[in-house]
């Protein structure tokens, strides 16, 4: 009979504490696995380009472009996006552009103590259904947009894609773009435009000389304003760059519009690619985090003071409610009325340039808040907008959100008026709306 065969113990195990330490090593290797390729993760599968690696501008200390980032707390979404290789998706970007045939549509041309004309009801609805390409649409520059002449110059001279963002009164900072493939800079146009209060506080920080006669910080071109001549209201000069990108930059292709509270971390080249591009879309816009009818929107804006004038705003809700608003609902073929406007991604054709101007003259005759017309033109125009609202994770994982400049006594959005009553319907009637709340609430029995 032999021996019975004995088995030691592997030296590994010896020790407990070292055994427990390989488990758990190699339990967190799996979930870390796991996660990272779940589909219900917004992950995004980063394409092996070159980034820039050098840093695009050194601020000074005291300018504090990264403070007071808000957290964000979604880790999850139900359609991730993923991005090509950025060489594939350069390339086919710049085929598209040079392939790109502009846009048939034209422009009013008049004169006016308006930048957009002030438009009646009437007028501005009679552009919605728009069939003929020889019809004139009004889309603002009735009097000059006062920039320079050599910058005008440099806008045209831009092909392709734009980013553009916006600082007037100092509400923001100007934050460099993160994750640049080594050629974007070649192709992509980056605008800032701002006001003399921001170029003053540039310069006290000793970021910019104004004795200069261009301006470019990182990335960024910026470009002067004279904005007292255009509106009182710094966000409604913001509006302008926002929504009439295609008339600023009429040989653009492609546009991003970036709001400065926002820094991108993801290659505009990869954006465009990705959101619009694959989509075949003509446009693409996140949603709203918490809503999805316009009414919501519009009773926030009064609540929390977005508009100090609450009259105004029950007036240009009343006047969409009759003119055929209706709240979102599953027949709609978008998942929301509400987007999230900061980041916006065109594709520069016939109906993102008429929504574009159809929704800036409503701006124009109202008020900045671009959430509230946002449905009622998409919904009513003529051709219909062939839009990609993307999920709100999307959103926060291509861009950082900062919180605006901080001063005392807060930023001025609104008009001065007297504080108004903070309830969209205080005096307890429903009005024109009626019908549109208790189909919202579901209450209607139509």
């Amino acid at each position: 009979m032999g021996k019975a065969a004995k088995f030691s113990t592997p030296l590994l195990c010896h020790s407990k504490l070292l055994c427990f330490s390989v488990l758990y090593l190699f339990s967190s290797l799996f979930l870390a696995v796991y996660f990272s390729f779940s589909t219900t993760k917004c992950i995004f599968r980063s394409s092996p380009y070159d980034p820039i690696q050098e840093l695009l501008f050194s601020y000074p200390s005291s300018y504090g472009e990264h403070k007071y980032a808000l957290p964000t707390t979604r880790s999850s979404c139900n359609s991730p996006v993923y991005f090509s290789d950025y060489w594939v998706a350069l390339e086919e970007i710049r085929k598209l552009c040079s392939n790109f045939t502009p846009s048939a549509l034209k422009y009013l041309q008049r004169t006016d103590e308006s930048f957009g004309g002030n438009l009646s009801f009437y007028n501005r609805s009679s552009y919605f259904d728009h069939h003929d390409n020889e019809t004139q649409i009004p889309c603002g520059f009735f009097k000059r947009f006062p920039i320079s002449n050599s910058d005008q110059i440099s806008m045209e001279k831009c092909h392709g894609l734009v980013v553009v963002s916006t600082i007037f009164n100092d509400h923001d900072k100007i934050r460099q773009p993160r994750g640049l493939g080594s050629k974007t800079l070649d192709y992509v146009c980056f605008f800032m435009f701002v006001d003399d209060a921001t170029l003053n506080r540039l310069h006290f920080h000793n970021i910019i000389s104004k004795k200069s006669k261009e301006f470019k910080i990182g990335a960024w071109k910026i470009v002067k304003v004279s904005s007292e001549s255009l509106y009182e209201n710094a966000a409604m000069n913001g509006i302008i760059p926002k929504y009439l990108i295609h008339r600023l930059f009429p040989n653009a292709k492609y546009s991003i519009w970036i709001d400065a509270k926002l820094q991108l971390v993801v290659d505009p080249v990869l954006l465009i690619h990705s959101l619009v591009v694959r989509e075949n879309v003509d446009m693409a816009i996140s949603r709203h985090p918490y809503f999805v009818h316009t009414m919501e929107e519009a009773m926030a804006t009064a609540r929390w003071k977005k508009w100090w004038d609450v009259n105004g705003l029950k007036i240009q809700m009343e006047a969409y409610c009759e003119n055929g608003l209706e709240p979102w609902n599953s027949e709609k073929p978008y998942p929301t009325d509400v987007p999230d406007s900061a980041l916006i991604l065109r594709k520069h054709n016939v109906a993102t340039n008429l929504f574009s101007c159809l929704l800036f003259n409503e701006l124009e005759v109202f008020n900045p808040r671009d959430q509230l017309p946002f449905a009622y033109v998409r919904d009513k125009m003529n051709p219909k907008l062939n839009l990609n609202m993307f999920e709100v994770e999307v959103f926060e994982q291509v861009a950082v959100e900062y919180r605006h400049n901080l001063k005392k006594g807060g930023a001025s959005v609104g008009p001065k008026l007297k504080k108004a009553s903070s309830d969209l319907f205080g005096n307890g009637t429903l009005g024109k709306c009626k019908e549109y709340l208790l189909k919202m609430w579901g209450e209607s029995h139509d």
